[in-house]
């Protein structure tokens, strides 16, 4: 009981960590305030929304094996399929805005250059739709945690 209690927290603390630092990454990257600190700051709030990604990755899997509800019931309902495939699709979008915010904190380092606005636009949307894909997940772990999908 308290594995399971300290591992849901856990899980959900780094929900809403990742949230909070996709959701800033979201609020950050805009053309109208782009400017070196910006820059910099984009890519350390990146840095962190991925480890707390991971962080909800590991800790959702350690609940699923050492969980009250243990493998067979998490693994063989098809909307922890759906989540996790979600989750992993969300990860691999999040790989362009990542190689973007590094790239732009190098040459930021090596000219001061700052992105041009149509790039900075282009990454803004694709973390946007990250953004917006993260509550079908929540709404898929809501249904999942009342057992549909057996």
């Amino acid at each position: 009981m308290l594995l399971e209690t300290l591992l849901a927290y856990v899980h959900w603390l780094a929900i809403f960590t990742m949230v909070t630092f996709l959701a800033s990454e979201a609020a950050l990257c805009r053309v109208e305030w782009m400017n070196a600190r910006i820059v910099e700051r984009l890519a350390r709030v990146d840095m962190l929304y991925g480890i707390a990604s991971i962080v909800v990755l590991a800790t959702g899997l350690a609940r699923s094996y050492w969980g009250a509800k243990g493998l067979g019931w998490y693994w063989t309902n098809p909307l922890l399929h759906g989540k996790v495939t979600l989750f992993v699709v969300i990860g691999l979008m999040s790989i362009k805005p990542t190689l973007t915010f590094l790239r732009w904190r190098k040459a930021l380092r090596a000219s001061g250059a700052l992105p041009a606005e149509d790039e900075v636009r282009r990454t803004r949307k694709t973390v946007m739709v990250q953004a917006h894909l993260v509550p079908i997940v929540a709404l898929l772990a809501v249904f999942l945690a009342r057992g549909f999908g057996k």
